[in-house]
């Protein structure tokens, strides 16, 4: 709800120039204190079973078992911030957004997943959040496997046939390779013996370096990088992570329990990034399923936890690319107000997307720089306005300078007569 509530708000606002002329165009609330106290509310509201917002009806759930989710973009937005402590003077707050997508299942190459896929947009947070406790329950299942490697040598009794099986099935789930997983393993067992941690543990904002003496103070947190094609984690001077150091490396402020310095193992974190991959699938079967013996085809498939908890809390944008699972609004009592909000989505995607964000959050200008105070799209009108009064300008500027040259040259010939009268 929160941030299908910041997607709409802010681009409908991108509306507002053309919806004055429009009378069927959304209304747009103003700008004042009560209506910013009224959003504040609303963006912390949750959908009852009464409520009009709620996904249509019991029956509209949406099957996304058969896709997969492929990473998109992470990318830093700033904008005003509606809620500011009073000791910083920053009017700005940077919001952390991901786009992702979810393609058919074994299409999320980039020119495999052209078409029947939604976008989505959620924070940053959630995202990791969501797809890092998959990747630690994947890799934790992946060494499970791996030592019943060494337990099944092919040679078992009958007494132990449907525990063998059970374990071969386990082990077809998680594609475990029994020649190379034991090593694989062991470095991750062994990771902090060796001076590493993952970096999984910093993508929160926290503190992890202060300095009595010099006052110095430095947050460690997840940063968009490569153009927000990939995530890893930096150093702050802020609590909220929002001033980013980039001159200091972050292995050199990470200590152990002991005090010596350790480094950054992404072993698990750039799993949730891979480009032209699934980052993770939202087929899930049940390997319990078929334990009395039956067919391995016919067991149950549900939809992953990860898909669920991101699907339920993304911005969607389904209709344009032909998503063939999404929700069908058409018989719903608020249609437009569905369209509406999914046309807001896809609008502020587009905006993220079209790069004229850097990785700090401002927006770049014909190669130059200029803070952004809220996300917004400059329409073909505004366009034409800014470029109208750019040239009226201009216009009124020459003209100014030819009526002074004129006054001038007035004023230098009436002087040059008094003179020679004067002489005369």
């Amino acid at each position: 709800m929160k941030i299908l509530a910041a997607v709409t708000t802010t681009a409908l606002s991108l509306r507002g120039a053309s919806a004055a002329k429009n009378p069927f165009a959304p209304k747009v609330t103003p700008k004042n204190p009560n209506s910013s106290y009224i959003g504040r509310l609303l963006s912390k509201a949750r959908p009852t079973p009464n409520s009009q917002l709620r996904r249509l009806d019991e029956d509209a759930e949406v099957d996304i078992s058969s896709y997969s989710i492929k990473f998109e973009k992470c990318q830093y937005i700033k904008q005003y911030a509606d809620e500011r402590d009073e000791d910083i003077d920053n009017v700005l707050e940077t919001k952390r957004f991901v786009i992702f997508r979810l393609c058919p299942n074994d299409s999320c190459s980039s020119d495999s997943c052209v078409y029947n896929f939604g976008e989505y947009i959620v924070d940053m947070e959630t995202y990791l959040e969501s797809t890092l406790q998959h990747k630690q329950e994947e890799q934790e299942q992946y060494c499970e496997a791996c030592e019943e490697c060494e337990n099944d040598d092919g040679a078992a009794g009958d007494d132990d046939a449907a525990g063998d099986d059970a374990a071969r099935r386990r082990r077809k789930l998680v594609d475990v390779n029994c020649d190379s997983c034991y090593a694989q393993c062991q470095n991750i067992e062994n990771m902090e013996d060796n001076g590493y941690v993952d970096a999984a543990e910093y993508v929160d904002c926290a503190k992890v370096y202060e300095n009595d003496n010099t006052g110095l103070v430095y947050y460690a947190g997840a940063i968009c990088a490569n153009s927000g094609k990939r995530i890893k984690v930096g150093l702050f001077t802020d609590e909220a992570c929002s001033v980013y150091d980039s001159d200091v490396a972050v292995d050199q402020y990470l200590k152990n329990d002991n005090g010596y310095n350790v480094k950054l193992s992404y072993h698990l974190l750039k799993k949730t990034f891979v480009a032209d991959e699934c980052v993770a699938s939202c087929t899930k079967v049940d390997e319990n399923a078929n334990d009395d013996g039956g067919d391995d085809d016919q067991a149950e498939v549900e939809v992953s936890e990860v898909c669920e908890n991101l699907y339920e809390a993304a911005g969607k944008c389904e209709t344009p690319y032909g998503f063939a699972d999404g929700i069908d609004y058409s018989n719903s009592d608020n249609y437009d107000t569905q369209v509406a909000n999914e046309e807001a989505v896809c609008d502020f995607i587009s905006t993220i997307e079209s790069g004229h964000f850097d990785e700090t959050g401002e927006v770049v200008i014909q190669g130059g720089q200029s803070t952004v105070y809220s996300s917004v799209q400059t329409t073909g009108g505004q366009k034409f306005a800014l470029t109208f009064f750019a040239i009226g300008t201009v216009g009124l500027a020459a003209y100014a300078a030819l009526l002074h040259s004129k006054i001038s040259k007035g004023r230098g010939a009436d002087l040059s007569a008094q003179g020679a009268g004067n002489m005369a």
